[in-house]
């Protein structure tokens, strides 16, 4: 279910890009808006991981530099059938973390000096599995896809809109029209690929969860580790996490009050809080 649901969900994207190439520029923008969605996935494939661990001041640990966190990772991916990955520590005081890289294979996982201070062992464990259930289910690659495709359509759409203010409203009623149609489209398609996007990122998000439960065998840890986590980036914001980032954080860094539910990347703690909570139910009459 979960993969059909984000299979439709890219679908819609690639349906909404389609259809503002074609109603700004008719086939050819078609063309144009394929052929910019097909590089900027290429680009994001390949370089993605390596600009967003030097965007957050990201190093590499070996098990010397760090053996605990060497040690949790090592042992989790062994659990789920993975390739060790590349292991990253983030000099920041907010509690978070992520995993990036572009398959199995290419992976590497990263948290926060604030994460390690804040969880103990059991909450480690459970953050880390999260990040290779994503890993494992290529969800990386999905969310690169799906928001680069989200950025080709804003891009488009800038254009299309300047292009309108600049050029439309100086010809007939008829131009006129048309271009406060761009203009209108050019407001709307951004924020209909932003909610497509979220509702991608959502899902997955539900998936790893229930997937860190099942490595790790304590769904309750990772619930625990969650309300810690939340506390902590409201507590102590992450300067450097921008809106194009946040998805890949198992705790939107964009977290707090002002944030409508309906544009966050993730899904509501409380709900990620109870359906873990369900699971370590479910494990123990299972036994």
């Amino acid at each position: 279910m979960n993969f059909f649901k984000t299979a439709l969900l890219m679908a819609a994207m690639t349906a909404l890009l389609v259809f503002v190439g074609g109603a700004l520029a008719g086939q050819g923008g078609v063309a144009v808006a394929l052929v910019i969605s097909v590089a900027m996935n290429f680009f994001s494939y390949w370089f993605s991981d390596r600009i967003v661990l030097a965007m957050y001041h990201a190093q590499e640990v070996t098990r010397a530099d760090s053996p605990r966190l060497y040690g949790i990772v090592e042992r989790l991916a062994q659990k789920a059938g993975l390739p060790m990955p590349k292991v990253y520590i983030i000099p920041s005081a907010t509690p978070n973390a992520f995993a990036t890289g572009r398959n199995p294979s290419h992976a590497a996982v990263a948290a926060t000096e604030g994460l390690l201070k804040l969880l103990n062992e059991r909450e480690i464990e459970g953050v880390l599995a999260h990040e290779l259930a994503h890993v494992k289910h290529r969800d990386i690659l999905i969310g690169s896809m799906v928001g680069t495709m989200a950025g080709a359509i804003s891009s488009i759409a800038w254009l299309a809109k300047w292009g309108a203010v600049f050029g439309g409203f100086s010809r007939d009623d008829d131009r006129g029209g048309g271009a406060l149609a761009m203009i209108a489209l050019a407001i709307v398609a951004p924020i209909a690929a932003l909610l497509i996007q979220m509702a991608v990122s959502r899902s997955r998000e539900y998936h790893a969860d229930a997937r860190a439960g099942e490595i790790t065998g304590d769904p309750l840890a990772l619930a625990s580790a969650l309300q810690k986590i939340q506390a902590g980036v409201e507590r102590i914001p992450m300067q450097e996490a921008g809106p194009a980032t946040a998805h890949m954080f198992i705790a939107s860094p964009l977290t707090g009050r002002q944030f409508a539910t309906l544009f966050s990347t993730h899904p509501a703690m409380e709900d990620r809080v109870a359906r873990l909570t369900e699971q370590a139910r479910a494990m123990n009459r299972s036994y």
